[in-house]
């Protein structure tokens, strides 16, 4: 608990992937994956409870073994590859009964297994001291977007570098930063009166370190969240 608030992590974690199968139960520095956001979200001095939202039997099994509650496994509906996180959301707030005052949901997706606790306690803590409706993490972009670009159908490049950065060093540029998709955090009534994940002036950006908000999506992201754990293990 923080302040009035009730606070409940969701850990959405479906079976099927396609790019990296199995991935969230995949053995991670010796644990699965999922694992890691369990007890991140477990150490948190706020968190009330950790509850993993899955369609999976053996998603089920390894979540409660390292602490969480799975008190559902998800409709068919929710099931597919089509299903957005939104719609994963709601359903949880609904069976939870979250929808009521003083309640904040925080979404730890399993694929970004790297976060630390003291990042999310920070960021819960962001939230109370800005009055906000929404905490989303956020990182600087490794590289400036300014030097991206589409490409036409025969790839000349005429186009490709912007009249504003002409010339320019990459540090003379503004620094953009980038959703990385290791917190949200939301109050549950202004997530139901939206309907959707919003941004608006009340809702604002946290900044992790890169190296916490390595994403899993594919084989490499694995490989590069393995040696930075094995790097940590040996500093």
């Amino acid at each position: 608990m923080l302040g009035q608030y009730q606070i409940t992590a969701l850990i959405p974690a479906r079976g099927g992937s396609k790019r990296l199968p199995g991935k969230n139960t995949k053995l991670l520095g010796g644990k699965p994956l999922i694992a890691w956001s369990i007890e991140t979200a477990l150490a948190s001095q706020y968190i009330d409870r950790v509850v993993v939202s899955t369609d999976d039997e053996q998603i089920q099994e390894v979540a409660r073994q390292y602490g969480a509650e799975v008190p559902f496994l998800r409709p068919d509906y929710l099931a597919h590859d089509h299903a957005s996180s939104f719609d994963v959301i709601i359903h949880a707030i609904h069976f939870l009964q979250l929808d009521r005052p003083n309640h904040l949901l925080v979404l730890l997706q399993p694929t970004s297994p790297l976060r630390s606790t003291a990042e999310l306690d920070q960021a819960l803590e962001f939230f109370m001291a800005q009055q906000a409706k929404g905490v989303v993490s956020v990182s600087k972009t490794e590289h400036s977007p300014l030097w991206s670009n589409i490409l036409p159908e025969n790839r000349n490049m005429a186009e490709f570098i912007r009249p504003e950065v002409q010339g320019k060093r990459s540090q003379d540029l503004a620094q953009f930063y980038r959703l990385n998709g290791s917190i949200y955090i939301y109050d549950t009534l202004s997530l139901l009166a939206e309907n959707k994940i919003f941004f608006t002036e009340q809702v604002y950006a946290f900044e992790t370190d890169l190296e916490n908000a390595i994403d899993i999506d594919t084989a490499l992201d694995f490989l590069i969240a393995e040696t930075v754990l094995r790097y940590r293990s040996v500093e």
